[in-house]
């Protein structure tokens, strides 16, 4: 019975990697308008399959930690366990669909087949990022109704959506030609890096009790999701990371009480 929690903890490694080799196993379209570059791109299918992946992760990712507490079976060896199972949903994984991305990016453009592979490495900077997170969380202990940098699972749901904007639709934006901008991803690599290993007071999403006053953060996110969502599509989920770290901002004082 106290190995449950373990077993998702598990299937959340085990999809991570599934994500990976999809996105490894991906292929790019470029098309040719009178022998220069045109706009058009093609994203795989293989690259979005990956990202309903690293979102599976991130559903067991939540059921280890109710199943443990549901069988008071907390452990030392589950939270190492957890954390190392992230560093490869939510680091490797979406460090790996970055490294696609940018790759696509220099693609598009003339002679971009010829890129030095240094110009992609940088996506790497962000799965280092988030076991230095992850380190840094599992050594503080006072890190449970806020936390000191934005949670690696964030960052990595965040990074998963841009290959399913790009492939499904970003609902009423199309912000497509950002996200496979060079310039826009390595900016992006730079500030998630390091949002998460600052000591920025992010809220932490569980509930110290059930009443408004003290849950309103948590209330206007859940508002924002529920407007965004049908509006925005898979655009929502960066309107909502952002409404998390804005509302993380104006609440510190709150979250650390």
């Amino acid at each position: 019975m106290k190995q449950i929690p373990n077993i998702f903890t598990l299937f959340n490694l085990f999809f991570g990697c599934i994500a990976i080799v999809l996105t490894l196993q991906t292929e790019t379209v470029i098309l040719y308008s009178n022998d220069e570059f045109t706009n058009s791109f093609n994203i795989p299918e293989k690259l979005a399959f990956a990202a309903f992946f690293i979102f599976a992760s991130a559903v067991v990712d939540f059921l280890d930690g109710f199943v443990a507490r549901l069988f008071n079976v907390c452990s030392e060896m589950g939270k190492q366990l957890d954390s190392l199972a992230d560093v490869v949903s939510f680091g490797v994984a979406p460090g790996v669909i970055l490294y696609q991305l940018l790759r696509i990016s220099w693609m598009r453009e003339q002679n971009g087949l010829d890129i030095p592979i240094i110009w992609l490495l940088p996506a790497f900077i962000l799965s280092c990022a988030a076991a230095y997170r992850l380190a840094k969380f599992n050594l503080d202990t006072a890190q449970h109704f806020t936390f000191k940098g934005v949670p690696t699972p964030g960052i990595g749901l965040l990074i998963a959506s841009f290959p399913l904007m790009l492939h499904y639709g970003g609902g009423l934006i199309d912000i497509n030609q950002w996200l496979i901008n060079k310039w826009v991803l390595y900016a992006l690599i730079v500030i998630l890096s390091w949002l998460m290993v600052s000591n920025l007071p992010i809220l932490s999403l569980k509930f110290k009790d059930y009443t408004l006053k003290n849950n309103l953060p948590k209330v206007i996110l859940l508002v924002v999701a529920l407007i965004s969502i049908p509006i925005l599509h898979w655009l929502a989920i960066p309107v909502i990371f952002i409404a998390y770290i804005i509302l993380s901002l104006l609440f510190k004082n709150k979250s650390i009480t």
